[in-house]
């Protein structure tokens, strides 16, 4: 093994609901360390122990079954990992974001379909390829998302895996004549992502910094202007890699 590292859907970890985290070396509870298999890297695995146990999670535990229509709105860090999760899991998926500069990166990945969420209306064209099963709402912003309930086909469900503050208005006949549902994910197994992912040869895209550079990392996440997902890579030597 390279290392272990915690589970990031538990509330014990280290950094997150107890002191520590962004040093060399720390003192976590074995309850929530995940064994890195051999052939990832620390950096590999990073954004594979939440993003992409999220993510995964969301997709397992949807109605959709392989090949299904599918929709992930957004195409980031968690986006780009659902994608790819996605094809894996035999979904016809399609990929909603803002812009054509992903669409490349998208359709490279496994997306079928790309819809410009600038210059066309998302709901509109997913139902004109019969309506999502499911939507995976990647991209935090409530007023986006909730013009996506329109694109569900019947018995369609709304998923939304980040955390978004504005409330959302829906109507509840949108709801009510297409049997749709809207809930929250943010659960996940790590160990079983990281079995998957290797596997299925899913991995991350990251940019990578020196832990020195931990506060530029963190600024770039929160004003969205990281590679699609922010890793802090320690000294080799504390790693014991």
């Amino acid at each position: 093994m390279k290392g272990e590292y915690w589970a990031c859907e538990s509330p014990l970890a280290t950094g997150i609901s107890t002191d520590g985290g962004y040093a060399e070396y720390m003192i976590a509870r074995m309850e929530v360390l995940t064994a890195i298999p051999e052939v990832l890297s620390s950096v590999e695995a990073a954004p594979l122990l939440c993003a992409g146990a999220t993510t995964l999670g969301a997709l397992k535990s949807s109605t959709a079954k392989g090949g299904d229509l599918i929709a992930i709105h957004g195409f980031g860090g968690l986006g780009h990992l659902a994608l790819q999760f996605a094809v894996r899991l035999g979904l016809k998926t399609v990929v909603l974001s803002r812009g054509t500069e992903k669409e490349a990166l998208a359709r490279m990945l496994g997306a079928q379909v790309y819809i410009d969420t600038d210059t066309s209306n998302a709901a509109e064209e997913l139902m004109k390829l019969g309506g999502a099963r499911a939507i995976f709402c990647t991209a935090p912003n409530s007023k986006a998302i909730a013009e996506l309930i329109g694109g569900l086909a019947r018995y369609g469900q709304l998923i939304i895996i980040t955390f978004v503050n504005e409330p959302m208005q829906i109507s509840p006949v949108q709801l009510m004549r297409g049997v749709r549902s809207v809930s929250g994910w943010i659960r996940g197994n790590a160990a079983d992502t990281l079995n998957f992912s290797v596997l299925t040869h899913v991995l991350p895209m990251v940019e990578v910094f020196p832990l020195a550079q931990a506060a530029l990392a963190f600024e770039k996440m929160m004003s969205a202007k990281v590679h699609f997902r922010a890793v802090l890579k320690v000294s080799e030597d504390a790693t014991h890699e």
